[in-house]
C-alpha cells in the first residue's frame, strides 16, 4: 500500500521529528508552536525537513522581521540536492523602518534560476501571522499567501520548457544576511545596531508524498502514479474562476518585477516567457 503523509499543526513536540537544524542551532529557539530564528553580527541559521516531498503542499506561518529589516532574508522553500536542483522560493527582502517588505519567489529547474517575481504585500508582515503555502503537482505550482495565490507556474514541456517533477525536494526555513542585493540592489546594508534580527515561524502544513532517504533515488515507484493522490485529480487541473479572479487582483496591484518583463536584463527571453 502507498503512503500518503498527512503532518496538521507540526508543533514543539514534534518539530525535531520532522525538521532539524542545518545551520547554527544555536540561534534557533523553539517555544510552544513557535520556532524563531536569529541574525546577528556572526551568523545567520537555518532548517531542514529530515525527509524529502514529491508533489502536493507545503505551508507555514511566519511573522517577519520588526523594524528596520533592510539587508536581510528570510527564506521559506523547497529544495532537492546537488547542483542540478530543483528549487521553489519564497524569499521576504528586508527594508529600512516604514517601507514594505518585498516577497521575491523564485523556481530552479535542473540548476537553473532567474525566474524571480516580486510582489508587495496587502498587510505588514511583521505585526502577526500569515501563511505561505506551496501547491505542486504535475501541472502547475501555485504560490499562495493566505491561500490567496500570488503566482502560478505552469507545465510548459511540450514546448520544450523544463518543469519540476522528478526530484523529490526538502522543506527548509531560514534567515540570512543578504545586505549585496536584498534591498534596493544592495545600496542599503544591514544596520547590525538593530539585531538580533529575529523572524518566526509556526503551524507547519505538509500534505505531500512523503520519501525517506531510501526512497529518494527512485521516487515515481511511490509519488508517480498519475492520479493517485489528491494533488493530481481532474478537479485540480487548473485555476477555477475564483482563483483567477485572485491571481489577477494581486498581479495588478502588488506585482512589482517579472523577470519576463525585463528586457534590459535578458538579450533573448527566456522560453518559458513565451508561451502563455
Amino acid at each position: 500500500m502507498l503512503l500518503l503523509l498527512f503532518v496538521h499543526a507540526v508543533n514543539s513536540a514534534n518539530f525535531s521529528e520532522i525538521f532539524q537544524p542545518n545551520w547554527a542551532p544555536d540561534h534557533i529557539v523553539i517555544q510552544g508552536d513557535e520556532i524563531s530564528l536569529s541574525l546577528d553580527n556572526t551568523t545567520g541559521c537555518g532548517f531542514e525537513s529530515k525527509k524529502k516531498y514529491l508533489f502536493g503542499k507545503a505551508t507555514t506561518q511566519l511573522k517577519l522581521v520588526q523594524g528596520n529589516s533592510a539587508g536581510t532574508v528570510i527564506a521559506f522553500y523547497m529544495a532537492s540536492d546537488g547542483n542540478n536542483h530543483d528549487e521553489l522560493d519564497f524569499e521576504f527582502l528586508g527594508n529600512v523602518s516604514g517601507e514594505p517588505y518585498l516577497v521575491q519567489t523564485n523556481i530552479y529547474v535542473n540548476g537553473s534560476g532567474n525566474r524571480e517575481q516580486r510582489h508587495s504585500l496587502w498587510f505588514d508582515p511583521t505585526m502577526d501571522f500569515h501563511t505561505y503555502s506551496f501547491f505542486w503537482n504535475r501541472r502547475s505550482i501555485l504560490f499562495l499567501v493566505d491561500d490567496i495565490p500570488i503566482r502560478e507556474f505552469s507545465s510548459k514541456e511540450k514546448k520544450g520548457v523544463p518543469y519540476p517533477k522528478n526530484q523529490p525536494m526538502g522543506i527548509h526555513g531560514s534567515l540570512w544576511n543578504a545586505d549585496d542585493w536584498a534591498t534596493q540592489g544592495g545600496r542599503v546594508k544591514i544596520n547590525w545596531s538593530y539585531s538580533p534580527f529575529v523572524t518566526t515561524f509556526q503551524s507547519f502544513d505538509i500534505d505531500a508524498c512523503e520519501l525517506s532517504p531510501d526512497e529518494v533515488d527512485d521516487p515515481v515507484v511511490k509519488c508517480g502514479k498519475l492520479g493517485q493522490f489528491w494533488w493530481d485529480k481532474p478537479v485540480m487541473k487548473g485555476l477555477k474562476q475564483q482563483r483567477k479572479r485572485q491571481l489577477n487582483w494581486v498581479r495588478n496591484k502588488f506585482l512589482v518585477y517579472d523577470y519576463c518583463n525585463d528586457t534590459a536584463r535578458f538579450s533573448e527571453m527566456p522560453k518559458d516567457c513565451l508561451f502563455v
